[in-house]
């Protein structure tokens, strides 16, 4: 680790495959792990890019999650024209405990593994039904939109207690949300409509209450219709983009890797292991997570100052060939990829990563055994990527079989 500071980098984004991060951040990983970074406001925070910085850093109550501490990624996107706020009450992921504690500790029934294996019968279901439309269309179809996009959409509105003919108005928005053309107008639009929505159906779970997770935040703890809206509003984010995005994004890699397709196909019981690898290999995220220093702290050799934002490239972390035996640079789903960081660590670590798991293993298992013959209708360079999405995937995957 040089003693002096480095001139400060870029976030970089540009990415050399569909499938692998910016080899710029192989090179910082192993040169300098925590680097000073510019941020688009003239901010100089650090770039983390090692396994043992990051998951240090998430684990460090030091390092605060607080909103209104960050500053926007170094990446264009609309919402990097506004001065960023405090989060909004319920906005639990931008909050420290004992804030982020509270709000999050109402949730948390919905996801423990009890309830994730009572949920399993229903994705299975789910998914079969899309598998069913599947072989009802002919020779081939958009997986994305017929596959990847309806399975977590469906499953997570059924947690949330959104009604079934009411689930579609959300797929637009939450494209927009994320999508990096949009205009700061737009962007707003689509959260207002998000946010809107699932205000007006507080007051009907209400006079109408089920067993679904708004009418349980109704239940419980008194909390504005506004608070539970939005923390809704964070779990159906959170619950439909990324899987969405893992399921299409995966299938992509595994038709691309022919061989572990075929092995995956031949033996089912590596399933497992093969979601974790692909979770730890698949990029998802264009920027990373973001902490911002409380106080004056040590991390790595380097003297981070009270208000220096973070930001953690955790597809950096999850290639560190110093936690991963092998080759990380290369999809292996026999390798041992315990303790990826795809779903964060510490005290805010996904809410959902069990729901995700059980979905994935579900969907690919089931993809897999029902439709052994698949394969790209286009070549893979004709594949449309995610490129201009904060969260990358696949806008179409045409297949047949």
């Amino acid at each position: 680790m040089p003693d002096t500071l480095s001139e400060p980098v870029k976030l970089p984004t540009e990415r050399p495959t569909a499938l692998d991060p910016p080899t710029a951040l192989g090179r910082l990983r192993s040169e300098d792990p925590i680097t000073p970074m510019a941020f688009p406001d003239g901010h100089i925070g650090w770039l983390v890019t090692s396994h043992f910085l990051a998951r240090a850093v998430l684990a460090d109550p030091r390092f605060s999650a607080r909103q209104e501490l960050h500053h926007h990624p170094a990446f264009d996107h609309p919402f990097g024209q506004e001065q960023i706020q405090p989060a909004e009450p319920g906005s639990f992921i931008g909050m420290d405990p004992p804030d982020h504690t509270r709000y999050r500790k109402l949730l948390t029934r919905h996801f423990t593994t009890r309830r994730i294996k009572e949920l399993a019968t229903r994705i299975e279901e789910i998914v079969e039904a899309r598998l069913d439309a599947l072989e009802g269309a002919g020779r081939g179809a958009d997986l994305i939109e017929e596959f990847a996009l309806p399975i977590p959409t469906l499953m997570i509105c059924e947690i949330l207690g959104v009604p079934y003919d009411e689930q579609d108005m959300f797929r637009h928005d939450v494209a927009t949300f994320f999508r990096l053309d949009s205009t700061l107008e737009e962007t707003h639009g689509a959260y207002a409509n998000m946010l809107a929505y699932l205000g007006q159906l507080v007051p009907r779970k209400r006079a109408k209450p089920g067993s679904d997770l708004i009418s349980t935040l109704i239940e419980g703890e008194e909390l504005s219709d506004q608070e539970i809206a939005t923390m809704a509003l964070v779990v159906l984010i959170a619950g439909h983009e990324t899987t969405a995005s893992m399921l299409g994004l995966g299938v992509f890699a595994l038709l691309t890797h022919p061989e572990e397709w075929a092995r995956l196909r031949d033996d089912p019981s590596l399933m497992d292991g093969a979601v974790e690898e692909l979770l730890r290999y698949l990029p998802l995220f264009r920027a990373g997570l973001m902490r911002t220093a409380l106080v004056d702290v040590e991390l790595g050799g380097r003297q981070v100052k009270a208000g220096q934002c973070l930001v953690l490239q955790l597809s950096s972390a999850n290639r560190d060939p110093q936690h991963f035996e092998g080759d990380p640079e290369r999809f292996d789903p026999t390798r041992r990829a315990t303790g990826h960081l795809a779903f964060g660590h510490g005290v805010h670590q996904c809410l959902g990563h069990q729901l995700a798991r059980v979905e994935l293993r579900i969907a690919y298992g089931a993809l897999l055994r029902r439709f052994a013959g698949l394969r790209l209708a286009v070549p893979a360079e004709e594949v449309p990527l995610g490129t201009d999405m904060a969260i990358y995937g696949v806008h179409r995957l045409p297949v047949t079989w």
